[in-house]
């Protein structure tokens, strides 16, 4: 049930907290339905989640009261509206009566803008049209199982919630559809369930947390654009493989496939299952001329296997590993290069370094040891350990890192992925701005399609009131 709480003294705010018991919505709509909120006029302190563990506890970081015997499946919204502190009357009871009259009105504008958010996504999107299938009298279909039953798509992309996905997905391998999981917070022994399975019918499973698929230089979730050329890649590192193919596409040549197969394909439980089935596959592919295999460390024993595997292929395969003691990402394409006869720009695309200080200005310029780093990709977050770990000096003078991957599944529960929505990460810099052990923040932007339209702008304007 909905609760308004005006706050005590004319011109406090009123909090509206509700929570809807089992309204599920995906992160992304809800995201923008928060958005709606936030921007009527005089309210703030919004949060529209699933009431997971991370969104509740988001909950009383915003000052409001904690909430009891509530799960994922149920739905938090909780907002502030302030009362206009210009309304007529000045101070007495008649000014109190018109403040709380503004608070009401906001709130009620908040709460409309939220059931039209939240309206305009539910609405069904009429019917369908597949390639050279056609069905004007049909409704969009509401099952995996009814879509590839009018369709022979060989393709599914799946970003239904946690362990609602592993359903989807083993409907798509009985249809005979490889199925891309961009769904993350699947346990493990589902996912070795699926690729099992996609073995057995000869698929090929691509996730979970798959973030970046490219066929046909065609991309699909997140992905950047690139010109096609004769490399594939096998990633089990979203921002990894995307990283791979901005150099590659900087240097002049080009991607043809980029087959992600999720974070987890190359430990020891999931045993490269799926990596083993891709590299098979681009090797069948006569236009790949090479193939890169792009995630973090692998488990040694699987490594080995998909080295030995490689190895029969007929065709270069080039192996690479972002974390401590392995080249950079920038290593990997150069060697790359090499291995087609093809030379690195002398200089790689960089951001030129910032103007000279004015005299006086350092005095504004904190020095501690402290490096925090806010990533949106693991890969990059495990490659800016790779070069802090070389570049830490053994003097006195050594600094300290404490580096976080908001992607990671523990983030990314009943919210979007940061590549959609910085929320977390805005607020993790103003935590390191107020933090005096912290002299330096470490941030990357990811640009691609699918992904946020403007990550750099609303950092930077995060960024510009801090010092």
């Amino acid at each position: 049930m909905p609760v308004s709480v005006p706050m005590k003294g004319a011109g406090a705010p009123v909090e509206h907290v509700e929570v809807r018991r089992g309204e599920y919505h995906d992160s992304v709509t809800l995201m923008l339905a928060g958005r709606a909120v936030a921007g009527v006029a005089g309210v703030e302190r919004v949060l529209v989640a699933m009431a997971t563990e991370l969104n509740v506890a988001l909950l009383a970081e915003l000052g409001y009261p904690a909430l009891e015997s509530v799960g994922p499946g149920d739905l938090v919204i909780a907002f502030s509206c302030r009362a206009d502190s210009d309304a007529p009357g000045g101070a007495g009871s008649a000014a109190a009566g018109e403040l709380a009259e503004a608070g009401e009105s906001a709130e009620d504008a908040a709460l409309e803008a939220l059931t039209s958010a939240l309206t305009a996504a539910s609405q069904p999107g009429g019917s369908i049209t597949a390639p050279g299938h056609a069905y004007p009298d049909q409704p969009t279909p509401r099952t995996t199982a009814t879509a590839l039953g009018r369709t022979s798509a060989p393709i599914t992309l799946i970003s239904t919630p946690g362990l609602a996905a592993v359903a989807e997905a083993m409907e798509s391998l009985e249809y005979g559809a490889s199925p891309i999981i961009f769904s993350d917070n699947i346990p493990i022994h589902h996912e070795v369930r699926l690729k099992e399975e996609a073995r057995r019918r000869g698929l090929l499973v691509m996730g979970p947390d798959c973030g970046t698929v490219v066929l046909h230089g065609t991309g699909l979730a997140f992905a950047n654009v690139t010109e096609p050329g004769p490399i594939s890649l096998v990633a089990a590192s979203g921002t990894g493989a995307q990283e791979l193919m901005a150099l590659l596409d900087a240097a002049g040549t080009g991607i043809r496939h980029c087959l992600g197969v999720g974070g987890r394909d190359l430990t020891r439980e999931v045993a490269g299952r799926s990596t083993l089935a891709a590299l098979t596959a681009l090797a069948d592919d006569p236009e790949t001329e090479l193939i890169a295999v792009v995630s973090k460390p692998p488990h040694p024993a699987i490594a080995a296997r998909i080295e030995a595997h490689a190895a029969t292929l007929g065709k270069p395969v080039h192996f690479a590993f972002v974390g401590p003691g392995q080249p950079t990402l920038t290593d990997s394409a150069e060697r790359i290069l090499a291995a087609l006869g093809q030379r690195a720009p002398a200089v790689w695309p960089h951001w030129a370094p910032a103007p000279a200080r004015a005299p006086g200005d350092e005095a504004n310029t904190r020095r501690a040891p402290g490096i925090r780093g806010l990533f949106s990709g693991g890969t990059l977050r495990a490659e800016a350990e790779v070069v802090l770990a070389r570049a830490q000096p053994s003097s006195s003078s050594a600094f300290t890192f404490d580096l976080t991957d908001f992607g990671d599944d523990a983030y990314t529960r009943g919210r979007p992925h940061p590549m959609i929505d910085n929320t977390l990460r805005l607020r993790a810099i103003t935590d390191a701005a107020a933090d005096a052990a912290v002299g330096v923040v470490l941030l990357d932007v990811v640009l691609g399609r699918g992904a946020h339209a403007d990550p750099g702008g609303e950092i930077a304007a995060a960024v510009a009131g801090l010092r």
